[in-house]
């Protein structure tokens, strides 16, 4: 069995591959030839701490995985100078079950997600896009940025965080990164951050709105990641009732995504007003962007399948490179 850690897993899959790996995963995942259940959950509300299992089958025309996920996350981490999630993926063959990899999680989840939200936006917004915001500025941040980057001319990145050191933090360590522009700098409010913006990308666990409607762009492409549970919302509600909604996954979306259950719940929005997932745009089933003032918005809540999907481009590449170790298992 070989295992990768979170320096090895980026060796492995850099982020122009990724974005390749999961458009192939979300083909696989709309077209049914890949099986990704609603995630289990246990809550240890004395801790603070949730704990998902994500289990996935992926198949594409050359491979067949199976894999599952372990995910714990606790906000209170930031207090401890912790990550708020940590998270392992095991990842057996689909033919034989036989285990052939451990991955460190949290590198191949921030990978997965920002390539998803790369791809969404290579698919969704204005070609000539030039100016990024970033609203979070953890992990997740950090993968959303240099996906953006990888499929659009970002030129300027603002960036909130309600901890500024964060958001001054993910500056500093972008300083070397070629792919990055210069011009990246920390903003003191949400408005700030979006009010000029082509392309949005949240990253909180916030369970209110993180910006307002109304300080929006004509022609924004919003990539929403943080909210995963009914409970959680980031983007307002008057947003999503305006733009045309795409999702990484209709079941989980309806499950779990509260930025769309709440205004359905509210009787805001009807299912109908999703367009579609991910996989269907790739495959040309459904419209995107309609004109240049269109806003769009891309919600994802995490799947199984990208997990499977991008464990398996990891192992393959580590085996061919000689990345990673190898154990009796």
């Amino acid at each position: 069995m070989r295992l990768l850690n979170s320096e090895e897993i980026r060796a492995a899959l850099p982020m122009d591959k990724a974005i390749n790996c999961m458009k192939e995963a979300f083909v696989s995942y709309s077209t049914g030839n890949s099986d990704s259940p609603l995630r289990s959950r246990i809550f240890i509300p004395e801790k603070g701490t949730e704990f998902l299992v994500m289990p996935a089958a992926y198949q594409s025309a050359s491979e067949f995985s199976l894999a599952v996920k372990a995910v714990a996350i606790n906000t209170g981490n930031i207090s401890r100078n912790l990550p708020t999630i940590h998270s392992a993926v095991l990842l057996a063959d689909g033919e034989t079950g036989r285990v052939i990899a451990l991955l460190e999680g949290g590198a191949l989840t921030a990978t997965r997600t920002g390539a998803t939200s790369g791809l969404a936006t290579m698919l969704l917004s204005n070609p000539d896009s030039p100016t990024l915001a970033l609203l979070g500025a953890g992990t997740q941040a950090r993968t959303q940025l240099e996906a953006v980057c990888c499929v659009r001319n970002i030129e300027k990145v603002n960036v909130y965080s309600v901890h500024s050191s964060h958001a001054k933090t993910l500056i500093r360590e972008c300083a070397e990164n070629p792919q990055i522009p210069k011009d990246i700098q920390a903003v003191s409010s949400p408005k700030d951050a979006v009010h000029d913006a082509d392309i949005i990308c949240t990253a909180t666990t916030s369970s209110t709105p993180v910006f307002s409607d109304r300080d929006l762009s004509p022609g924004v492409h919003i990539n929403a990641i943080g909210a995963y549970r009914p409970d959680m919302q980031e983007i307002p509600s008057e947003t999503v009732i305006r733009s045309r909604v795409f999702v990484d996954s209709l079941e989980s979306v309806f499950s779990e995504a509260g930025d769309l259950i709440i205004p359905l719940r509210e009787g805001k929005i009807g299912k109908d007003h999703i367009i579609g997932e991910l996989g269907s745009l790739v495959l040309g089933e459904i419209t995107g962007r309609i004109t240049p003032d269109t806003t769009t918005l891309f919600k994802s809540v995490g799947i199984g399948v990208q997990d499977a999907a991008a464990a398996r481009w990891c192992f393959l590449a580590a085996e061919k490179e000689g990345i990673g170790q190898d154990i009796e298992w």
